[in-house]
C-alpha cells in the first residue's frame, strides 16, 4: 500500500482546509482546461480536480484515492501514467496537477502522454516551482509531510526540458499564488512564471514521438 492509500483521508481534507487556496489554483486551470475536451489526469487522486474541470476520465495507483474519485462523478482506472491503457491519439488533453513531483520517471509518463494525445492535443502540468515562496518553504519542511518527503520539486526550465525532449512544443504559462504560504487570500491569476508559487505550463504535441531524448 503506497502512501497516498495510507493518507487518503489526510490528503482530501486539505482541500477543505485551504479552500481558498484551492479555489485560486481551479480558477486559474478552468480558463484553459474546458469541459467539452476529451481529456485524461494522470495522478487524478480525490478527483478534486477533475470533477470540476469535467475531466472525463483519471487514473491513479491509489486505489483508496480512486474510490473517492469515482463518488465525485469522474470514471477511474488504476493504472500508472508510464504505461497507460488506451490506444493511440484519443485524447484532447492531458493534465497532471502536482503530479509529476511523484513520479519515479516524469520522462516515461511525458513520453506516454504525447502517444494517447491527438494531433495538436495538450498536455496541461501545474506544479509548485521549486524556487518560488511554497517551493522554498514545502522543501524546507518536507520531513513534516507523508507526501512531500519522496517529492522532487522543479523548476520551470527543467520542465520545459522534459517537454521539449519528449515530442512538445512549449504553448504557455500561467502563475498563480503569488503570497507567502500561510497567508491565504483570493487572487486573479496572470500570465508567465516569474511571480507565483502554483505554475501551470502548457505543451502541444508536434512531430514523430519516436527516437525522442530521454534524460
Amino acid at each position: 500500500m503506497n502512501i497516498f492509500d495510507l493518507n487518503v483521508e489526510r490528503y482530501d481534507s486539505w482541500f477543505n482546509i485551504h479552500n481558498i487556496i484551492y479555489k485560486n489554483e481551479l480558477k486559474m486551470l478552468s480558463s484553459f482546461i474546458k469541459e467539452d475536451l476529451y481529456g485524461i489526469e494522470i495522478g487524478v487522486g480525490t478527483g478534486r480536480f477533475a470533477s470540476e474541470l469535467g475531466t472525463r476520465i483519471g487514473i491513479d495507483i491509489s486505489l483508496n484515492m480512486l474510490r473517492i474519485a469515482r463518488r465525485r462523478g469522474v470514471e477511474v482506472i488504476y493504472a500508472n501514467g508510464e504505461r497507460m491503457p488506451f490506444k493511440d491519439s484519443v485524447f484532447d488533453y492531458v493534465s497532471m496537477i502536482v503530479t509529476i513531483c511523484f513520479l519515479e520517471d516524469p520522462y516515461k509518463v511525458l513520453r506516454e502522454s504525447h502517444r494517447v494525445l491527438s494531433d495538436g492535443g495538450r498536455v496541461y502540468i501545474a506544479f509548485i516551482e521549486r524556487n518560488s515562496k511554497y517551493g522554498i518553504y514545502y522543501h524546507k519542511n518536507r520531513q513534516v509531510s507523508p507526501f512531500y518527503v519522496r517529492a522532487n520539486f522543479y523548476t520551470v526550465q527543467e520542465i520545459e526540458d522534459m517537454l521539449k525532449k519528449t515530442g512538445f512544443m512549449i504553448e504557455g504559462y500561467a502563475q498563480t499564488l503569488f503570497h507567502e504560504p500561510g497567508v491565504e487570500i483570493e487572487e486573479e491569476w496572470e500570465y508567465g512564471y516569474d511571480r507565483g508559487s502554483f505554475v501551470l505550463v502548457i505543451g502541444e504535441k508536434s512531430g514523430d514521438h519516436k527516437d525522442l531524448k530521454t534524460h
